[in-house]
């Protein structure tokens, strides 16, 4: 055999042996997780003595420790504790910080924000949130977030990523805060149905798992009150029907009573503050199955600490003449029947701190099983995702938060996490 002959034989050995070791697949690392009980929220049933067998991230099979005797590459023991669901907050902001002064922030370069993002997503892990939405960020930063954790050079939730939030010109989602020299105008702002199906393309052609618009005005723009519908019921059904025939969910910013409605009869799935919804809102809530995701607790941050973080006078006034308001719609909602799910706006206060919204939704109404369902299987559904997350459930990825006391008589356990599962993985042991 000449060299040429011999050169192509070993090429074609190499090639071949290499679509060997492609081919054969890797085996799937194992683990058993234990603990003194486990809460399935689906049926609201206090599982004891429990034994998960997580196969490559995912529960493949839920017994008893004294019936499920199988080898596994790993064990993971909680003695003394009970397992939850992770966590899912619907309404985060990951690149921002309150206790940043707003004239500090405009001398930060903008890679700044994606770096600080990833650093408050993995406080929000540590909290028990192993799933967050995030509703909007500049310059996709949320999408950069997302591909930093799930390619492992970080650890961080699960990220469903907005893009940037679309808006009217003038309105929320629009950059309210600068003169006329400057022409700043958010890359999400649009005026006009087609112009508004266009941006639901652009934003999900770069990464956007949810459109988030803003049907109303708000507490932290300028020029806005969250009283004001800014998107016509076309426009938002234009954006709503555009996201849907792309099988992508849309949430909306909608603080006031005829945005609301507006948003709702538009198709839009989940309502984000609700803060002026009326009864007639809540009807059409419950008849067209839309979410409410309602921001009940940071008002106690930016009402304590907004002054001295630079927040001005005129958004800590929208802010505290909407608070109660607002919290006694999330009671008549919740006592109606409509599905209602955890959204905590995080970023407005410290992202560490959203888990506090358990106690507030309990005191306004909501007993710990309906709090924990909010923020675990109604969150999924809403979510589109309850083959995945949301419930301690075989197929869905094993994300689980580990507790002290019985979060069936009180909510108070959920907010100090004692360890943090992610697909099978102890990334958070306080214990």
């Amino acid at each position: 055999m000449g060299a040429p002959m011999k050169a192509r034989a070993l090429k074609a050995i190499l090639v071949a042996g290499a679509a060997l070791i492609v081919a054969a697949p890797a085996a799937a690392e194992t683990v058993l997780i234990t603990a003194d009980r486990m809460l399935d929220v689906l049926t609201g049933r206090m599982v004891e003595k429990p034994a998960i067998l997580v196969e490559d991230g995912r529960i493949r099979q839920i017994g008893s420790q004294l019936t499920l005797k199988i080898a596994t590459d790993k064990r993971v023991d909680f003695p003394g504790l009970t397992l939850v669901p992770g966590f899912i907050d619907m309404h985060v902001h990951l690149s921002g910080d309150p206790r940043i002064p707003p004239m500090e922030a405009q001398l930060k370069t903008d890679a700044y924000w994606p770096i600080l993002g990833a650093v408050q997503a993995r406080r929000m892990l540590d909290t028990g949130f192993t799933t967050v939405r995030n509703v909007g960020s500049g310059d996709y930063a949320d999408v950069a977030i997302k591909q930093v954790i799930e390619d492992g050079w970080l650890p961080g939730p699960r990220i469903v990523p907005a893009g940037y939030a679309l808006g009217a010109t003038g309105g929320h989602c629009d950059e309210t805060f600068y003169p006329p020299s400057f022409a700043r105008t958010s890359p999400g702002v649009a005026d006009g149905p087609e112009a508004l199906r266009h941006k639901v393309r652009e934003v999900r052609k770069y990464g956007a798992e949810v459109i988030k618009v803003c049907a109303t005005g708000g507490v932290f723009s300028r020029n806005t009150e969250p009283g004001q519908q800014q998107l016509r019921e076309e426009e938002l059904k234009a954006i709503a029907d555009e996201a849907h025939m792309w099988g992508v969910k849309v949430a909306a910013h909608a603080h006031g009573t005829a945005g609301i409605k507006a948003a709702i009869r538009a198709g839009i799935d989940t309502i984000e503050h609700a803060s002026l919804i009326d009864d007639e809102g809540i009807r059409l809530a419950k008849e067209r199955g839309a979410y409410l995701s309602m921001d009940i607790y940071n008002t106690e941050y930016t009402q304590s600490e907004g002054a001295k973080n630079g927040v001005l006078e005129d958004n800590l006034r929208k802010d505290r003449e909407i608070a109660e308001i607002q919290r006694e719609g999330f009671r008549k909602a919740n006592a109606a029947g409509v599905k209602m799910v955890f959204g905590s706006d995080a970023g407005v206060m410290p992202h560490d701190m959203a888990v506090n919204q358990f106690a507030v939704m309990a005191r306004y109404g909501m007993s710990p099983l309906q709090a924990l369902r909010a923020a675990t299987s109604t969150a999924a559904e809403a979510l589109g995702r309850e083959k995945d997350v949301g419930a301690i459930a075989v197929g869905r990825y094993a994300d689980m938060v580990a507790v002290a006391g019985d979060p069936l008589a009180d909510v108070q356990p959920l907010l100090h996490a004692k360890a943090v599962v992610k697909g099978g993985e102890l990334v958070t042991d306080r214990r």
